[in-house]
């Protein structure tokens, strides 16, 4: 007769959050690149969401540590990976992630681009795998000569590139776009390129871009097994439907990935899970009481498919758009207890959707006190905004 599957309940696993997504005060990091590892990485879809969900975990939160990691010692770099989402890496996970996933999407990107290129292009023109490699190699080379450069200004240099293209006819949401944004994202996306320092605040999304050596290639099978040991030393004990929507493989990739990565059988309240072999005897002590306000998009929020152990369905509406992007929440002890939002004249104003009691009041005061200190004059506006951010915003 086999032996039990370990039992790990939703309290255990709510009180590794404090400690492993380096919440509690008594566990934050003293880096950027600290904080990315231990979240193996943050979200950057949102510019923003990359500097709240760091400083939130640091020390000494500031800007200006974010942009030492991004743009002076470039020990972060963005990866368009899992789930075809943004995420900023570091440089030491980074071409695990690009093996096992940023590749193949690059590959699908490429062929998706060719698709729109050859069927909504500007009357007269016409693109094929011959030209698009054409522009790509003008756009290296206006480059090089420029150092820096936006995706304007290289527009202005490759003629190609100043094409247009119609994304998403026939729909009331269609929109024409240069081809040259969609040619350097690709670029971007085979690592030839990264996003520079952007012209304007933290919060801007216009950036140059920048030349960058490309990253090692990996065998694809060992850099799945080592992002999903990665991601269970950050995330787990969890579901294997965790880890495959949280990284957009197939079931079949899940699989392989956990047995590679020696993830053992537990028993979690929702059902069977997978963890490290280390997890399940693993002593965890509660923290003190923390308190967090999180952005938009963090890690902690998006971390796992099934959220009911550290999110009340009843509060997804409220917090989450229509197709699934989290707004700013707040957090007490490793639940989700309500939602945040800057308003236009810098308050940090949030609310609680569930009775905390007056300690977790005090504590999320003094959280939303540090937040509006480190952002200062700068004003925070969520890409993704939720019913209740939109409301606290008013």
């Amino acid at each position: 007769m086999s032996s039990p599957r370990p039992r790990i309940t939703d309290d255990q696993r709510r009180a590794r959050l404090g400690r492993r997504h380096l919440l509690a005060p008594a566990h934050r990091a003293g880096s950027a690149e600290e904080v990315a590892d231990a979240l193996v990485g943050l979200h950057a879809t949102d510019p923003a969401t990359v500097y709240l969900s760091a400083c939130a975990r640091l020390t000494e939160p500031s800007a200006q540590e974010v942009d030492r990691a991004l743009y002076e010692d470039v020990t972060l770099v963005k990866l368009l990976s899992m789930r075809r989402t943004l995420f900023a890496v570091t440089t030491g996970l980074a071409p695990y992630v690009d093996s096992s996933t940023a590749r193949a999407i690059t590959a699908r990107e490429r062929k998706q681009l060719l698709k729109h290129l050859r069927e909504n292009t500007e009357e007269g023109t016409h693109w094929d795998e011959e030209r698009l490699a054409a522009a790509e190699r003008a756009a290296l080379d206006a480059l090089a000569v420029r150092g820096e450069a936006t995706t304007a200004e290289l527009n202005k240099d490759v003629p190609a590139l100043r094409e247009s293209i119609v994304m998403s006819p026939d729909k009331p949401y269609a929109a024409r776009q240069s081809v040259g944004s969609r040619v350097l994202r690709l670029l971007a996306s085979d690592g030839h390129i990264r996003r520079g320092r952007p012209r304007g605040s933290w919060t801007s999304s216009l950036f140059p871009w920048a030349a960058v050596e490309q990253l090692p290639e990996l065998p694809v099978r060992e850099a799945k097994a080592e992002l999903a040991r990665r991601w269970l030393d950050s995330f787990g004990p969890a579901t294997e439907t965790d880890l495959k929507w949280w990284t957009g493989w197939s079931l079949g990739d899940t699989r392989t990935a956990l047995a590679d990565a020696g993830a053992v059988d537990v028993e979690l309240t929702a059902g069977p899970g997978r963890a490290l072999p280390h997890q399940p005897d693993e002593d965890v002590p509660p923290d003190e009481p923390w308190a967090a306000l999180l952005p938009g998009l963090d890690p902690t929020t998006m971390g796992w498919r099934h959220r009911d152990w550290y999110l009340s369905p009843d509060h997804v509406p409220a917090l989450f758009d229509r197709v699934g992007n989290a707004g700013p929440t707040v957090w007490w002890n490793g639940r989700v207890v309500g939602g945040w939002t800057q308003r236009a004249d810098g308050e940090v104003v949030w609310r609680l959707l569930t009775d905390v009691g007056r300690e977790a009041v005090a504590a999320i005061g003094t959280e939303a006190e540090r937040l509006a200190a480190w952002v200062g004059g700068v004003r925070v506006t969520p890409r993704f905004r939720t019913p209740l951010e939109r409301e606290l915003a008013e």
